[in-house]
């Protein structure tokens, strides 16, 4: 995340913090007596660019604060803002180019939409955010520190091998972990506490993506940012990685079910999970759900325009998520927009 706070730094932080908490005045004899005609502010802090691919030159403005850009906490509280700010950006930008242009809208009328559901979800994830970023924080100040094993160029790295190893490994190492702990999350000690402010959505549209608990939202995500302490990982692809995730997380819940494979979990077995509850954890692949014994094929008909939003379709979802529902949370709370129409 150094590149992510050097960028950032260079177009708002420097200036934020040269404001907020500017530098002492350097000392007339400093660096030169014969410099004392003009007042300077002191400041030991010296650029060094966080990559080898590009580096941006800081203004003024970075030289003008009392916490420079290597300072803990200037570092921690930037690190803070970015996460929840810019996962606030990602959420919204994708979640509603989503819902635009990918959600079927059909699923509005499912028996099973919550009233209000689209601002719930929105809501959710509007609250949740800021923890998941408290919580968050630490780990990527942690990185920025140098406690990781991230590196810049591949000369840095195991070689140029590894730059493409890294990101099957990668993905195969996250959905292995988000596998156990989304799995354990639903033992009934933690279930309705933690993981059922998600499952509040069953069926779920793209701004479901990030409406969790947020102690539920961060649990799932130590497994990507554990990674690049336990193995290498190049900068760059840290940061694509960052993004591709956020992605991933609304494409398997805008409910448009193109992925009739065998190997990816896509959003078809998600939405099978949201409605099901038992089945389908993983988040990439549907590996871990065969060898763990939790693996369920989304049925034929949702891969057919006729039948996806068909009566009979529907009334089998219901069925299958009222029968499962019982044993999972009890009695269902739940406010549905179909039943609220016929009380009106």
């Amino acid at each position: 995340m150094d590149i992510v706070l050097e960028v950032s730094d260079t177009f708002l932080w420097d200036y934020m913090y040269a404001w907020l908490l500017p530098a002492k005045h350097a000392p007339y004899d400093y660096p030169d007596l014969l410099a004392n005609s003009t007042e300077q502010t002191f400041s030991a802090w010296q650029y060094k660019p966080s990559t080898a691919f590009f580096s941006l030159q800081p203004s003024q403005a970075a030289y003008m604060s009392a916490w420079n850009r290597d300072n803990i906490y200037r570092q921690g509280i930037t690190l803070f803002l970015i996460t929840w700010l810019f996962g606030l950006v990602l959420y919204f930008l994708f979640g509603a180019l989503s819902y635009a242009f990918v959600f079927d809208k059909n699923t509005l009328k499912h028996p099973k939409f919550l009233k209000n559901q689209v601002w719930l979800e929105m809501k959710q994830a509007n609250v949740s955010m800021p923890g998941m970023a408290l919580l968050t924080a630490p780990l990527f100040l942690a990185e920025v520190q140098g406690y990781s094993k991230l590196y810049d160029t591949s000369a840095d790295g195991p070689g140029f091998w590894y730059d493409i190893l890294q990101f099957p490994l990668f993905l195969l190492f996250t959905d292995l972990c988000i596998y156990w702990i989304h799995r354990g999350l639903h033992h009934p000690l933690v279930y309705k506490t933690l993981h059922k402010p998600h499952h509040k959505w069953i069926m779920p549209t793209p701004f479901a993506s990030h409406a969790f608990h947020p102690v539920d939202g961060f649990a799932q995500s130590i497994p990507y940012h554990v990674f690049p302490f336990i193995f290498p990982l190049q900068k760059v692809a840290y940061v694509v990685l960052f993004v591709f995730i956020n992605f991933w997380t609304i494409l398997i819940h805008d409910g448009e079910y193109v992925t009739n494979n065998p190997v990816i979990n896509g959003a078809a077995c998600h939405s099978l999970h949201h409605y099901a509850f038992n089945y389908n954890y993983g988040q990439y692949t549907t590996l871990w759900d065969r060898l763990g014994g939790s693996y369920r094929a989304p049925d034929q008909e949702l891969f057919k325009k006729e039948t996806k939003m068909s009566k009979k379709t529907w009334d089998k979802q219901v069925q299958q998520m009222e029968e499962i529902l019982k044993g999972v949370e009890g009695e269902d709370d739940r406010e549905y927009l179909a039943d609220s129409k016929k009380r009106q």
